[in-house]
């Protein structure tokens, strides 16, 4: 075989062993360095299906014991100084796979959008719930966490089993639910609503972006960056800042201007 057909060969999804074996009799430089190239990915790909197997035991558990549907619910955007509050809750088929999935924040860019569409087709059922700013104010940030993560629950056209939640107690919750510290980096379902739940709020903020072009959401999501602190200074506050947070709380008070 010429080179060029084992490199398109071996770009298949499954290759014999015999085959395989076949090829490392060859002692061409050009097919060890494909085959070596090889090895390193089909490496990679077991490291990443063994750590999918681990993130897999709380749902195990659950389906061990009878449940169905298991929900794993994340938000994000608690820190930011503009912008809601998303929350995203995935029910995930038993027998589901998304190589590579992990918390969205150690992710790129990149596998965080191809895993939001790889998620959004296939899970059994996904809802993302925004609060805005506004009942950030009202309820405090921790609450309309809390308030966001319930009512994308509610919104599911599926009714969960039990819950699986990303470090936010539901106590005296209808459905049976856990919380666990980290969960994003314990739980394929969570890490999914993870996911979920980043990606639609910074293409929501992307969008904002557009609307107040001085403060550079489409890169900061938000959060208190040197750009996005020179805007407030320069432009003042916009609707969709959150007025109970600082500094924009000790703008208010200087007597600052509401900007756009």
């Amino acid at each position: 075989m010429k080179i060029n057909e084992i490199k398109e060969l071996l770009q298949q999804d499954e290759i014999s062993k015999e085959v395989l074996e076949k090829l490392r009799t060859d002692d061409r430089s050009g097919v060890k360095k494909l085959l070596s190239s090889y090895d390193k990915i089909q490496e990679k790909k077991l490291f990443y299906k063994k750590e999918y197997e681990k993130k897999s035991f709380y749902e195990n558990k659950c389906y061990n014991r009878g449940c169905k549907y298991i929900c794993g619910i994340d938000e994000v955007g608690r820190g930011p100084l503009a912008g809601p509050v998303v929350a995203a809750a995935v029910i995930l088929k038993k027998d589901s796979y998304f190589e590579g999935l992990n918390d969205s924040k150690k992710l790129s860019e990149k596998k965080r959008e191809e895993l939001y569409d790889k998620i959004r087709n296939e899970a059994v059922a996904y809802a993302i719930c925004e609060v805005n700013n506004e009942e950030i104010e009202k309820y405090n940030i921790y609450n309309a966490a809390r308030i966001a993560m319930q009512r994308a629950v509610e919104k599911l056209d599926v009714k969960p089993d039990f819950l699986l939640i990303d470090a936010m107690p539901f106590e005296n919750y209808p459905i049976p639910n856990y919380s666990m510290v980290k969960g994003d980096e314990k739980s394929v379902s969570i890490a999914a609503a993870s996911v979920i739940a980043k990606v639609y709020r910074d293409n929501l903020m992307k969008k904002y972006a557009s609307k107040y072009p001085y403060y550079d959401f489409e890169n900061n999501a938000g959060y208190g960056t040197k750009k996005h602190l020179e805007g407030l200074r320069k432009y003042g506050i916009t609707p969709i800042h959150r007025r109970d947070f600082e500094p924009i709380k000790s703008m208010i008070k200087r007597g600052g201007n509401n900007g756009q």
